[in-house]
């Protein structure tokens, strides 16, 4: 008898690496997939929760590297509900967190395809809160701003701009590449020995943090060949760190 195929996508949020971080509705979701849809920042383990020969497809983009392109990934998504019936679309982090998650929704809608969304942990706050950085702390900083480093253009987000005249934390995502230009802006502003993290494969086994200044902060993370994916964290909170001694190189390496 031939399965009748509901067509319906689910948006999951994998969270920032680490397969124990995905809410128990995201376990849930994956195990009543059809076919799933992964990024490349999602952890691999987390497919062990699907069902037997359920298709598994990477449809995942890192920068420079792009595997394959939006426009592709929204039509491979409606395709996978026409054919299969439940599609969970597995994006690291929180995927309306710089993860074009909204767009992939409105996209299966436009084609009359059911959808909805399982919320995940986002790598902008567990990621420094797994290395004891408060985003906010009482009279050190009010509020926290979480910002791209490159905007579609390749440019420099503006918003880092006003980042920078703030005392707000500034947590900023896919700026490794910007760094250089992220720390002059904060110079520029008389920030100089304001603290700075730069943590690379956050809440993973190969986990590793830098501390230093914005004055310093680019010189050490070239020194210490920190690659992406990693995430900055610019603010006085950054001397919450267990390891800070700011002037100091501090690199930690966590398991």
């Amino acid at each position: 008898m031939q399965k009748h195929i509901h067509p319906k996508v689910t948006l999951v949020g994998a969270g920032p690496g680490d397969a124990e971080l995905i809410t128990l509705k995201g376990i849930r979701a994956l195990r009543s997939a059809d076919v799933i849809l992964y990024d490349a920042l999602v952890n691999k383990e987390l497919l062990e929760y699907a069902g037997e020969n359920v298709p598994a497809i990477f449809v995942g983009k890192r920068a420079g590297n792009h595997e394959l392109p939006q426009s592709r990934i929204n039509e491979l998504i409606v395709q996978s509900a026409l054919t299969y019936g439940h599609v969970v679309r597995l994006k690291g982090g929180d995927s309306f967190v710089f993860g074009r998650g909204r767009e992939e929704m409105e996209y299966a809608a436009q084609h009359g395809i059911e959808t909805s969304v399982v919320p995940g942990i986002s790598s902008s706050i567990a990621v420094p809160e797994l290395q004891h950085i408060p985003l906010t702390r009482r009279g050190v900083s009010e509020s926290f701003w979480v910002l791209t480093g490159t905007t579609r253009a390749g440019a420099l987000s503006a918003d880092l701009q006003l980042a920078a005249q703030s005392s707000a934390t500034a947590i900023v995502l896919m700026g490794l590449g910007k760094l250089a230009e992220i720390t002059a802006l904060y110079q520029q502003a008389g920030r100089g020995t304001l603290p700075v993290a730069v943590i690379q494969n956050g809440s993973l086994p190969g986990e590793r943090i830098v501390v230093a200044e914005v004055d310093t902060i680019t010189e050490i993370v070239q020194r210490e060949n920190i690659g992406s994916p990693a995430i900055i964290v610019l603010g006085e909170v950054v001397r919450s760190h267990p390891a800070a001694r700011l002037r100091e190189l501090v690199v930690a390496e966590c398991n």
